[in-house]
């Protein structure tokens, strides 16, 4: 399994210029390679593999000087070609599938500030760490050493690199390994989660998170920011963006930056406590971008995060050897945790009342009960933790 260490570097004002220039090569590289891609096609219904565009990058070194290519690593100029690659399978994957959730969306150009990173596709060629101690350094090829921060060490072999620039202006290098599992002591203790938007998660023996709403608590001071914003005029071909119009993107970016980390954080931290406790995790199994399309719910659910919290969930059971199934969430809201009778409710009825056994509990902890019986009964496990709540 992979797992992927960042960490955060602080290039000086040469290097940062240096790094700042090769994104910008790789971006201009991007949009080259694509409208070949586009101009072979719409004119002789030809398509352009990933390969050929390798061979291509090494010809337009030689006749587009302007390009400045040699200035950047072989291996990050390959990558450009590959990721205009993974965009076109997406495409087409899109296209097939026809999902309601997706938008069908053809490759684009890449605007000035929209290419954020590149990747050395193979370690030691091209980046290596010299020194991984806390003060430590790498070493970049056509760049130098960069001062780096190993907060933690290095578990295992690189792979693959990444150096990545924040919309803040902050420098990042990615680490990826490959890693074998870490296994857990077996537990005897199953557990069934129910997101909602009032409580974060709702377990089915009866405790619960609490939603932190880290968007909701920024919002005052974003839209503040968003007006200041407001009052200074987008850029044009003709005018760049004015000092004062990008501090005042700064400060929005920042906000941003900071409900990003909170939410991860917090996710992180809660998803490590119910790995460390149970063997046997049910959850929904939601598709949370179609549930974006409600425009009342929508900011509720994306503050919620519930894409991240199944994701890392998923990669710490793994790590750990636990196990995590995906339920259907149809009707675990209104079948009762006792006796099976179903009864519609609507989504402000927030207790769950029996009309058949007369059961009367939180409708999360009903929902959370029915979802570890769905999930241990597909194990074949008789779901016995779920009938003694």
């Amino acid at each position: 399994m992979r797992k992927t260490y960042k960490y955060r570097i602080y290039p000086s004002k040469s290097q940062e210029k240096i790094l700042t220039e090769q994104l910008e090569i790789c971006r201009k590289l991007y949009n080259t390679l694509l409208l070949e891609r586009k101009t072979a096609y719409e004119t002789n219904k030809e398509t352009i593999s990933m390969y050929a565009q390798h061979k291509r990058i090494t010809e337009l070194k030689e006749i587009r000087a302007d390009m400045k290519l040699n200035s950047v690593y072989s291996q990050v100029l390959q990558d450009v070609a590959m990721r205009i690659d993974l965009a076109f399978k997406a495409f087409f994957r899109r296209i097939k599938n026809k999902k309601i959730s997706e938008s069908v969306g053809y490759p684009r150009f890449k605007g000035y500030g929209r290419y954020d990173s590149i990747t050395y596709k193979q370690y030691g060629n091209g980046i290596k760490i010299l020194d991984e101690s806390v003060k430590g350094k790498i070493n970049v090829s056509k760049v130098g050493h960069i001062k780096t921060t190993f907060h933690r060490k290095l578990e295992s072999e690189v792979k693959t690199v990444v150096i990545s620039k924040s919309s803040t202006n902050k420098w990042y290098v990615s680490f990826s390994c490959e890693l074998d599992q870490k296994l857990l002591p077996k537990s005897n203790e199953n557990i069934g989660i129910d997101v909602g938007l009032e409580t974060f998660a709702y377990m089915s023996d009866d405790s619960k998170i609490d939603n932190p709403r880290f968007f909701r608590k920024e919002e005052k001071s974003l839209a503040k920011s968003n007006r200041k914003l407001a009052k200074f005029p987008k850029p044009s071909k003709e005018k760049r963006s004015s000092k004062k119009r990008e501090k005042a993107k700064k400060t929005v970016c920042r906000i941003y930056e900071r409900i990003k980390f909170k939410r991860e954080n917090f996710v992180h931290q809660e998803t490590r406590k119910i790995i460390n406790k149970y063997q046997i995790i049910a959850i929904e199994d939601l598709r949370v971008n179609g549930m974006m399309h409600n425009h009342c719910l929508a900011k509720s659910i994306s503050d919620a995060s519930w894409s991240l919290f199944f994701s890392i969930l998923d990669f710490k059971a793994e790590e750990a050897g636990r196990s995590v199934i995906k339920v259907n969430p149809a009707y675990t809201s209104q079948d009762c945790s006792q006796c099976g009778h179903r009864e519609k409710k609507l989504l402000s009825t927030r207790i769950h009342k029996c009309n058949c056994c007369g059961l009367t509990i939180n409708r999360d902890l009903n929902a959370s009960i029915n979802i570890l019986r769905i999930g241990l009964d597909s194990l074949g496990i008789q779901s016995l933790e779920a009938n003694d709540l």
